[in-house]
């Protein structure tokens, strides 16, 4: 399969109920939200200790995940809020569903 071709997830980690977040995509879900869990993520979710994982979405190719990312992170904070709380009102972290 072409890189390309490969599936990937968009998500979003936060810190805490309709605190900061982050929008970041990924081929492999479990180990990039663990990697953030421990530090080892991106550099913004280090500096504001965003853990949870919120949200996550699959499609089908990376290429469409990436333009995706891009579209999520030009929200306003209230559309992902309500994006966030379609599917998952309380806030709970999903990591532990994905292990």
């Amino acid at each position: 399969m072409e890189p390309d071709q490969q599936g990937g997830w968009v998500y979003i980690m936060a810190d805490r109920y309709r605190g900061t977040m982050y929008v970041g995509v990924t081929a492999h879900l479990a180990a990039r939200i663990h990697q953030h869990r421990t530090g080892d993520g991106s550099d913004f979710c280090r500096r504001y200790r965003l853990d949870r994982l919120v949200w996550a979405e699959q499609a089908p190719s990376i290429v469409e995940c990436i333009a995706h990312e891009k579209r999520l992170k030009r929200w306003r904070r209230e559309w992902k809020f309500a994006l966030v709380e379609q599917g998952n009102p309380d806030w709970q972290d999903l990591y532990e569903q994905l292990v």
